[in-house]
């Protein structure tokens, strides 16, 4: 009789929840202990935070000395180097993303890029040319990946020999793959030009409900692990403090010199995005979704400066921006007869913000990895186990 109670305790335990070798408990065993995944191929939706060169393929390309610190050479990144997402990428030990749009020896063997240069979640009624904003939105990234998958894997198919595959993502890692947003910071940034702190407040259910569908769709095609980033604290972009400095009045910046309002409004935004994440795991009963804390972060990054070895916050290391001249990097203009090249600082390295609005390498290298090893992650888990 003891091997029957034996296997009946056996059976017990393994039809306890959490315990089976089920689909949906082995997609949710979050911790430690996880499993790594394994991750084939990135693709990934967003703005200039994770653009590696979309926009600079369609719009006037960056300029030197924009790559200057590890490519040596432009490489469509607003940064002397690499971005947040190429340190994830070597994590996963994966190459570097070809952005979608780039014609000139793309790869898209690992996955794809989507994001672009002033993206924004929803469409927006303006230009790139008149605000800096992207005609590449959201729907247009994900129609553009839905366009993407249906292509590759048709030709992937269609090729007799591998040599007709090369650069092609194989179609059964799509469902394998690591899906990343970081989007969201230029709707606020247009909410700032446009409305009042209030009336974008009232706005930002809207914004994260076509998040939420973006997601959603993603899933009806296969999509199963999510890596969500939040946005930044965006009241503390030079862009923002500097040409407040000569109108400031008590109360607009905190502490560290960052445009309170303005960082209240991004914290309700990830708020409110953070609870929509967590009601998608209920809709979305295969999905692995990680919540990224960016925006902590990022004001760690700032606000302990000088102790982490950075100079102070605020200060620029490519561009001109001073008493309402603005120079972007890379850039010439001549400012009172004066012939002023916007060129970078001697020790990119040392300067967190790379061109007012961009970060550096060297800070872009801090902040992945903070929250690659899933510190401030929910789950809090590396990005090595988002798949689970």
């Amino acid at each position: 009789m003891r091997w029957l109670f034996t296997a009946i305790l056996l059976a017990l335990l393994l039809s306890w929840p959490g315990q089976g070798g089920g689909q949906e408990s082995s997609r949710r065993r979050r911790g430690p202990s996880a499993l790594k995944c394994n991750i084939p191929a990135i693709y990934n939706f967003g703005d200039s935070n994770s653009d590696t060169g979309g926009l600079s393929a369609v719009f006037p390309p960056t300029v030197p000395p924009n790559g200057e610190t590890f490519f040596h050479n432009p490489s469509g990144r607003a940064c002397d180097g690499r971005l947040i997402i190429d340190f994830i990428a070597e994590q996963v030990r994966i190459p570097y993303l070809s952005a979608y749009l780039n014609s000139i020896k793309p790869n898209f063997e690992h996955g794809a890029n989507f994001a672009t240069r002033g993206a924004t979640i929803r469409q927006q009624n303006e230009a790139w040319f008149q605000n800096y904003v992207s005609p590449f939105s959201l729907d247009i990234q994900l129609s553009q990946f839905d366009e993407f998958k249906a292509q590759t894997t048709y030709f992937y198919n269609q090729a007799k020999e591998q040599t007709g595959r090369d650069g092609l993502p194989k179609p059964e890692d799509f469902s394998k793959a690591l899906y990343m947003f970081d989007i969201g910071q230029n709707d606020l940034d247009a909410g700032f030009r446009k409305m009042s702190n209030q009336q974008i407040l009232a706005d930002i259910p809207n914004i994260i409900t076509l998040f939420a569908n973006a997601v959603q769709h993603l899933y009806g095609t296969g999509a199963r692990s999510f890596w969500i980033h939040n946005t930044g604290p965006v009241g503390c972009l030079p862009m923002k403090t500097v040409d407040i400095v000569q109108h400031l009045k008590p109360g607009i910046v905190d502490e560290h010199g960052c445009v309170k309002d303005q960082n209240d409004v991004a914290k309700e935004f990830n708020k409110q995005l953070k609870d929509r994440v967590i009601k998608l795991r209920e809709e979305l009963p295969q999905a692995a979704l990680t919540y990224v804390d960016i925006y902590t972060a990022k004001y760690k990054l700032i606000s302990n400066a000088r102790d982490l070895g950075f100079e102070d916050a605020s200060k620029i290391c490519c561009g001109y921006r001073r008493n309402g001249t603005n120079i972007w990097c890379g850039y010439n203009a001549n400012v009172n007869g004066r012939d002023i090249h916007a060129g970078s600082c001697p020790n990119p390295a040392k300067v967190i913000s790379w061109d007012s609005v961009h970060y550096t390498e060297s800070a872009n290298r801090w902040i992945a990895t903070l929250i690659i090893n899933g510190t401030l992650s929910d789950p809090p888990i590396p990005i090595a186990q988002a798949c689970q």
